[in-house]
């Protein structure tokens, strides 16, 4: 299975600011980019390099550079991630995906996508919350519709049902975590989870 759950202590530190219900909006915006930092690492460790010549101040030497790579944050958690993969992967174009969960039946509803071609490119998912799979399956879809067949998705926290169904609709796209969580509740919201990351990201409770 395509699943990786990072154990670092400073993934361990934002997850639990953001887990906190005393978190306020803005401190959970930045404990939001800090551990999508720490995501990005992992994500990104085969990512292939384009190698080129450059001059250092003393002689000729090789320089690598990371190209090719698209970032589709999935709205509107997904924003919360999307400013700490620009910083660390500056050079990349940007695709959008909209969809919105309907509360009695937890599935995706599809409102806004905007992709550019993903040929020969290495697409990064940004959907926070992988609870029962539906929108980032939905999300598999979509890009894989625009040519790519290399995908990493950035989440913050799974559940067992979300990761099942990736493993049963998309079993070639790689998931990075802060954890992976027990189980969903009645209402398809991930315990212990932290709570509707939109809501919390932009003070919408």
């Amino acid at each position: 299975m395509n699943l990786t759950v990072i154990d670092h202590p400073l993934t361990r530190h934002y997850l639990t600011v953001l887990r906190d219900r005393r978190t306020d909006p803005q401190q959970f915006r930045a404990a939001a980019k800090g551990l999508t930092y720490t995501l990005v690492f992992e994500a990104t460790r085969r990512l292939p390099l384009e190698q080129f010549d450059i001059d250092t101040p003393m002689e000729t030497t090789t320089g690598y550079r990371i190209d090719n790579v698209v970032i589709v944050p999935v709205l509107r958690a997904g924003l919360g991630m999307l400013d700490a993969v620009l910083e660390m992967i500056p050079d990349v174009k940007v695709g959008f995906a909209g969809v919105a969960r309907d509360e009695g039946t937890a599935r995706p509803q599809e409102y806004y996508s905007k992709l550019p071609d993903l040929s020969d490119t290495s697409v990064l998912i940004c959907e926070p919350m992988l609870a029962t799979g539906g929108s980032l399956s939905w999300a598999a879809d979509k890009v894989k519709s625009s040519g790519a067949n290399d995908i990493t998705a950035l989440c913050v926290v799974t559940a067992p049902d979300g990761v099942k169904r990736m493993y049963e609709d998309h079993p070639d796209v790689r998931i990075i975590t802060a954890a992976h969580d027990r189980e969903l509740n009645d209402d398809y919201y991930i315990v212990p989870g932290l709570g509707d990351m939109g809501d919390r990201l932009f003070g919408t409770l």
